[in-house]
């Protein structure tokens, strides 16, 4: 993919993007990737340290990534496995919070569509609405809250749908076909589907139920399914979009690549790299 320019992290001034909304923006990066799937990494804002993150957000773009999953460090994520809880509370420790995970998404913005994950706190704590407009005053495209139960998220979606974020929700192997049903009908953007029960983490054996998951959320909605939790591999990527997924978020395992690596922009970059290349049309 072509990269724009890079935003100037820290800056603090306006955020260049295209004139679409976000949702529009995100529907065109599953278009337009070029691959059997969408490629979308997850990294932990503030992880090493805010500058280091952006550089590693810039270095999956320059790999291949299509939209980036950008997280805010909690001190109670109860969605994370022990990989990504380290990484943010090492985040929190160094300084970390909401305004400076929004200064990457600033600097990212530019370059490819970023998903803004955080908990329902953050969201609420500030006021749904001024939250809201900081996240798109940042260029960001989306924003995935896992523990915004669907009975209480409409003041959220409405702020979404006015400032033109794509209010992403979640479903698992083990929601209802009623529940799914109703989420997938409201979904924005791409309905996250997450393939395992459980926290984030990598895992060994995860495809036998990749095909059931995935065909399970696409008989429920309109938009992109991306299919996230426990994908590590090159091989489990590909056996992800084989499997009908039309995006595949790799988390953990660039995670721990961040924590171990002297350069961790450049291993976060290697490791993206091999997952777009396995998911490449021309394979």
């Amino acid at each position: 993919m072509s990269v724009a320019p890079a935003g100037r992290f820290g800056d603090g001034g306006q955020t260049s993007v295209s004139s679409a909304s976000g949702v529009e923006r995100l529907a065109g990066a599953f278009a337009a990737g070029g691959k059997r799937a969408a490629l979308m990494p997850y990294l932990m804002g503030g992880f090493p340290s805010l500058q280091e993150s952006a550089r590693i957000g810039e270095a999956c773009v320059q790999a291949g990534a299509d939209v980036l999953e950008l997280g805010v460090p909690y001190s109670d994520p109860l969605a994370d496995g022990p990989v990504i809880h380290a990484a943010g509370t090492r985040a929190l420790a160094a300084g970390a919070n909401v305004a400076g995970v929004l200064e990457v998404a600033r600097a990212l913005a530019p370059q490819i569509p970023v998903v803004l994950m955080c908990y329902a706190n953050m969201v609420c704590a500030p006021g749904v609405e001024r939250f809201v407009e900081r996240l798109a005053q940042s260029g960001a495209c989306g924003l995935i809250v896992p523990d915004l139960p669907l009975e209480e998220s409409a003041e959220v979606r409405a702020a979404c749908e006015r400032s033109g974020i794509a209010l992403v929700p979640l479903v698992a192997p083990t929601t209802t076909p009623e529940r799914l049903a109703t989420i997938g009908a409201q979904a924005r953007g791409f309905l996250y589907t997450v393939s395992v029960v459980g926290t984030t983490g990598e895992r060994q054996a995860l495809s036998q139920r990749f095909a059931e998951v995935i065909a399970r959320a696409k008989a429920c909605t309109e938009v992109p399914v991306a299919l996230g939790f426990g994908i590590s591999t090159p091989e489990q990527a590909l056996e992800a979009a084989d499997s009908g997924a039309d995006g595949v978020i790799v988390g953990t395992r660039l995670v721990r690549a961040a924590a171990e690596a002297e350069d961790p922009a450049t291993a976060v970059g290697a490791l993206v790299g091999e997952l777009a290349a396995a998911l490449s049309r021309d394979r």
